[in-house]
């Protein structure tokens, strides 16, 4: 089974950003807007329940914390994705780094820039005229994280919440 771990912020958030990724995400109907904790991996079956315990171990040892949205940026010039900027905090970051470490398979293929995606796929130019367009627009969310969701995805390719964690309280 293919799962993830992510942060689905609040609807007001999630309202903002696809309003965007409508017209320039391609993962648009496939999975609501969010912060990607850990990228896709499998798990056996028979391991499920127990991520599903170490994963409210963590949550329980993890207390709610304060997200920031700032600002429009983008991953260019390594590749044409654009999204809203996630504050890296540091409860934050120690609740990536718990993610990544045993007993969870530890992936190191990109540096952990939170972040919510907005648009992906777009050609040089249309990536040079939608960025510059967002980037001077201003952008300040403020909200309490209390919970994140491990995903499993479904054969459609879509991902879909198998079960969710209150932080400081599982």
């Amino acid at each position: 089974m293919k799962c993830g771990i992510a942060i689905f912020p609040s609807k007001k958030i999630q309202d903002f950003a696809n309003a965007y990724r409508k017209r320039y995400d391609s993962h648009y109907a496939l999975i609501p807007p969010h912060i990607t904790l850990k990228y896709a991996f499998d798990v056996e079956e028979d391991k499920l329940e127990e991520l599903v315990q170490q994963l409210r171990n963590v949550a329980r040892e993890t207390e709610p914390f304060l997200l920031r949205v700032t600002k429009f940026s983008s991953f260019y010039p390594v590749n044409n994705v654009i999204y809203l900027k996630v504050e890296k905090t540091e409860p934050l970051v120690t609740l990536h780094e718990k993610l990544h470490r045993p007993p969870f398979v530890e992936q190191t293929d990109y540096a952990f820039v939170p972040h919510i995606t907005i648009a992906r796929d777009l050609s040089n130019d249309e990536y040079s005229d939608v960025f510059g367009r967002f980037k001077m627009q201003s952008v300040h969310f403020e909200e309490q994280v209390d919970r994140f969701h491990l995903l499993y995805q479904l054969e459609n390719g879509s991902w879909s919440a198998y079960e969710t964690f209150h932080l400081g309280k599982e």
